[in-house]
């Protein structure tokens, strides 16, 4: 067992990085860019929180 650890150490480094590499490429891919930009906008579409008192 001790000489599979290195390699099952390795190989799960490996396996997040393709992963998080995978997250990423989807997240900046041309079919999100619509979800993107709408989830920018959410900010500045919601009402103010604080309105001062116009008596």
């Amino acid at each position: 067992m001790q000489t599979l650890a290195p390699y099952l150490s390795a190989l799960s480094t490996i396996l997040g990085i393709v992963f998080f590499l995978g997250i990423v490429w989807w997240a900046w891919s041309a079919k999100q860019k619509a979800a993107n930009e709408e989830s920018a906008r959410l900010p500045f579409e919601l009402p103010d929180e604080f309105i001062k008192d116009q008596s």
